[in-house]
């Protein structure tokens, strides 16, 4: 996620430093964080492939990358342009190119595991940034993109080539995951807001976190079976657990933010995703500080993810 000088200065004026304990209050007695691969770039995205592995992109760097279940990194696509949301759909890896608010005109791409092939889906995208598949195949993507329309969610169906643009009019919309009742999606935009979507009715958002309980700059998340949202913050570097109940939220980790002289966001965490770990789960995420992490639960947090084919 690229953001303007004028939102950057607002996010650091308007948020103390990822250090200061006012602010997110704090929940992360008994999470393990473990170091899988760092060093890698400005990682934006992941999804898991399977097998024990992940599919990362590299925001700044241009790259769709794979990462093995012993770590092994390796690039399997370079020159990219901004590349943002990735899923892993079967034999493919679908992923978004041209993420950020003025950036040239993005792209829905696939690419085939097996060949190599690259295939452009979509072209003309308004900064594209979150990506999910969805239970029936479709997928959708959110656009946090200034330069004019399509902006909000859109709506692609790989087996016919349908695309909806602006299914969802949630506006600077950035990360997006399903609910666990298989209806409804979350989004989250640059107002510090979550929302939920209804699928048969998109124009029905309903808001379930925001100022005061939310004070952050929330990018992709994932939620539990449980409804339990884990959301990826830039502004402390966070993954914030979210009880989509009463919208209060509590951080789980924090401090993990791009080394430098002065904050210039996005420089946080980007991703959060719900994969295997042994019999159990865990969360894992990336950062604009090039490192994928493990965060492994304490003991009664169930992280049975929502999305059914995880």
């Amino acid at each position: 996620m690229l953001l303007t000088t004028a939102v950057v200065a607002g996010i650091v004026a308007a948020a103390p430093t990822a250090t200061a304990d006012t602010l997110p209050p704090m929940c992360a007695d008994g999470w393990v964080a473990t170091t899988l691969v760092e060093g890698v770039g400005n990682l934006e995205n992941l999804d898991a492939d399977g097998n024990g592995g992940f599919y990362v992109t590299g925001l700044l760097d241009g790259f769709l990358a794979h990462v093995d279940s012993a770590g092994r990194f390796e690039k399997v696509l370079t020159g990219l342009d901004h590349p943002a949301g990735v899923r892993v759909a079967g034999p493919y890896v679908y992923f978004v190119t041209g993420d950020g608010m003025t950036e040239a005109p993005g792209t829905l791409q696939r690419y085939e595991v097996t060949t190599g092939a690259v295939t452009v889906l979509l072209t003309g995208l308004n900064g594209p940034n979150g990506l999910l598949l969805l239970p029936d195949g479709d997928l959708l993507f959110t656009t946090i993109g200034a330069n004019g329309p399509p902006t909000g969610i859109s709506r692609y169906r790989p087996s016919t080539g349908e695309y909806t643009p602006t299914w969802s009019d949630v506006p600077l919309s950035n990360g997006i995951a399903l609910a666990p009742d298989g209806e409804s999606i979350y989004a989250d935009n640059l107002t510090m807001r979550i929302f939920r979507i209804p699928l048969d009715a998109p124009d029905k958002q309903v808001v379930v976190a925001g100022i005061p309980n939310l004070i952050s700059l929330p990018d992709d998340m994932e939620a539990t079976r449980a409804d339990t949202l884990y959301v990826a913050d830039h502004a402390f570097g966070s993954i914030n657990k979210v009880n989509t109940a009463t919208g209060a939220s509590c951080a789980i980790i924090t401090g993990l933010i791009k080394p430098g002289p002065t904050r210039n966001p996005p420089d946080g965490t980007t991703s959060v995703r719900i994969a295997r770990d042994g019999d159990s789960w865990a969360l894992y995420i990336t950062g604009m500080d090039g490192t994928l992490r493990r965060l492994r639960p304490p003991a009664g947090i169930d992280l049975t993810p929502a999305t059914p084919t995880r």
